[in-house]
């Protein structure tokens, strides 16, 4: 079960600073803020401040979504991740199925659960998974 922790954020980011690190525009940043995809920690008003752990969010985000999950798919996720804090994706062991269409799959101690309509489900056989890997944009 997860541990939910009450840390506090760090850093102070922009949206154009913390969209670079995490590998998109600082508009996409405001965006995905705005639709409850990622939090701006520091500040909620404009303009938006964001944390180094808001940073990480974003990546995680950036990752699902060049793997083809949907926005929907990851509001559910963000959602049955509650008890991870206040920083669900990047506390949580996730990864995708490598299926044409990919779902989530939260990595537990316990075996895999992947993340369908009404839930979280054991899958019945094994499922090719890729790890979700938190990696910021170096190249900038």
């Amino acid at each position: 079960m997860p541990v939910t922790i009450n840390a506090r954020p760090h850093g102070r980011f922009l949206a154009s600073e913390a969209g670079e690190l995490a590998g998109v525009s600082g508009t996409t940043i405001g965006q995905w803020a705005r639709r409850g995809l990622i939090r701006s920690s520091i500040s909620d008003d404009e303009p938006r401040v964001y944390s180094v752990e808001d940073v990480a969010e974003a990546a995680v985000v950036r990752a699902l979504l060049e793997r083809g999950i949907r926005h929907g798919d990851l509001h559910r996720l963000i959602a049955r991740l509650a008890d991870y804090g206040r920083w669900p994706l990047s506390e949580a062991a996730l990864a995708t199925t490598t299926d044409t269409l990919p779902r989530l799959v939260l990595r537990e101690d316990d075996g895999d659960w992947v993340l369908t309509a009404r839930g979280w489900q054991r899958p019945v056989t094994p499922t090719a998974v890729r790890e979700v890997r938190l990696r910021l944009n170096r190249s900038a």
